[in-house]
């Protein structure tokens, strides 16, 4: 099935490339999703016809990101958790946090966009990478630091 593509999908490809992909991957995942359609000749027809105006809003939308990404790249989020005598934390420091801290800086981020393979478990400065789109990103500094009493 040949379809187009009307969003970035991570495994295949950017917006407006043509591909080639199985039936039941374009007529149940793709298309019912909104990130492709079926690239008969008449949408292709369209689609070229649409591309400048696509191009223009692409761009926008990207140096917005940018913008984003510079406001981002200046933040520091701090975090405070209980640690036993040994030094073993209790609890973590999640995606959600992280996301929800992003949100009182007026940082709006969607939960796939924080690349944090796993909870920050341990007493640290870490680096976090925010992924605004799949060539836009932007690192912060999370401190995890020992709660007192």
């Amino acid at each position: 099935m040949k379809v187009i593509l009307k969003k970035d999908v991570p495994t295949l490809g950017k917006t407006g490339d043509v591909k080639n992909v199985r039936d039941g991957y374009g007529r149940n995942f793709l298309v019912p999703r909104g990130l492709a359609e079926a690239a008969t000749p008449g949408v292709l027809k369209a689609w070229k016809n649409s591309e400048e105006k696509r191009n223009k809003r692409i761009a926008a939308e990207e140096a917005g990101l940018r913008a984003i990404a510079k406001k981002i790249s200046g933040i520091s989020l701090s975090f405070s958790r209980p640690v036993s005598e040994d030094g073993i934390m209790f609890g973590s420091v999640a995606k959600s946090d992280i996301i929800k801290n992003l949100a009182a800086a007026d940082v709006e981020v969607d939960k796939d966009m924080v690349k944090l393979p796993a909870s920050l478990k341990s007493v640290g400065v870490f680096e976090v990478e925010i992924a605004l789109k799949h060539d836009i990103t932007a690192k912060i500094s999370v401190t995890v630091t020992a709660q007192t009493k």
